[in-house]
């Protein structure tokens, strides 16, 4: 079955760079500094700024993928499994409606134009993202939706985590890139309109699955 090995594991590689996106993406504190990072600093002190919650939003994906191996290993069970995957798609649809009607520019921190070490930047960053441990909550239903917790299968998960965060540096390596284009002209409404896109990308993603999730219900074995 060599085939179907490799089917798993980069199935997971997908699913797992599509969590470190998805989970990176909204625009909370460390969102918006990076952001001010980029554009007082330079591209690469807002970079490593995304590092540093890549690095912090690794660890509770590790925390919450032990916790849930722990209760997929105890529910087999495909229809407890689907039910796990409709709570999935209706947090991620709560969160999303969340992110759109939010507005990340209230009461943020202003950062400095004095640089610091990149280090520095990197390592402020990592503790504005573990203050927030609200966030495996968000792991939980990208998990869920996902079927991404695979008990007893190390090497795969293993393979699956780290391409978490090769998703989040993905998007945070993306995000720095179109900031430092459009200094220019960037404000605070470009936070906003960011933080309404991806919103608004969320919802539609998780009424996809959501839907998708249902129809599937049909396709379950019958006891």
């Amino acid at each position: 079955m060599p085939f179907a090995f490799h089917i798993d594991i980069i199935d997971l590689v997908f699913k797992g760079i599509l969590i470190g996106i998805i989970a990176s993406a909204p625009m909370g504190p460390v969102g918006i500094l990076c952001i001010q990072r980029t554009l007082n600093k330079g591209r690469w002190y807002g970079f490593v700024t995304g590092i540093g919650a890549a690095v912090s939003d690794f660890f509770y994906a590790l925390v919450t993928g032990m916790g849930m191996s722990f209760v997929m290993d105890m529910v087999n069970n495909s229809r407890y499994q689907f039910l796990l995957q409709i709570l999935g798609s209706l947090l991620l649809l709560a969160f999303g409606i969340y992110s759109y009607r939010s507005n990340p520019t209230k009461n943020m921190h202003i950062s400095g134009n004095q640089k610091g070490s990149l280090v520095h930047n990197g390592v402020t960053a990592f503790f504005v993202t573990f203050s927030n441990p609200l966030i495996i909550f968000l792991f939980m239903a990208l998990f869920a939706q996902f079927s991404f917790v695979v008990p007893h299968h190390p090497l795969e998960m293993c393979v699956g985590f780290l391409s978490i965060p090769f998703g989040a540096l993905v998007w945070w390596y993306g995000l720095t890139w179109l900031i430092d284009k459009i200094r220019g002209i960037f404000d605070n409404s470009g936070i906003l309109l960011i933080n309404r896109i991806i919103g608004s990308v969320v919802i539609l993603f998780s009424v996809i699955v959501l839907f998708g999730t249902i129809f599937n219900l049909y396709k379950l074995p019958h006891y």
